[in-house]
């Protein structure tokens, strides 16, 4: 019974209605979906760098990744400009690891 106990509270806490509005939404979901984005994007970026610096790749390999690292870096640029949103607002808190930036 102490789950059941703790869920009520919750419910009691919780306000009545839901701050529903469409265009906060979507800015918090592409808030969301951009932050997994750049997350991602960092890690190939940093990939990318260790397998450049082991030589795995070829000059080609290279030229590709890098037309493909920059694409994304300014397609990046783009849905924040359309979502109003600031690299600021994408530098999520890592916890141990820091921030994201």
């Amino acid at each position: 019974m102490p789950q059941a106990v703790a869920l009520d509270a919750l419910a009691r806490a919780l306000p009545d209605r839901i701050n529903a509005d469409p265009e906060h939404v979507e800015n918090g979901l592409a808030r969301l979906v951009l932050t997994v984005i750049e997350l991602l994007r960092e890690i190939l970026e940093h990939q990318a760098i260790r397998r450049m610096d082991g030589g795995t790749l070829s000059d080609e390999q290279i030229e590709r990744l890098g037309l493909a690292l920059l694409k994304l870096s300014e397609r990046m640029d783009e849905l924040k400009a359309t979502f109003g949103l600031t690299d600021e607002d994408l530098n999520i808190d890592l916890g141990p690891l820091g921030r994201l930036r």
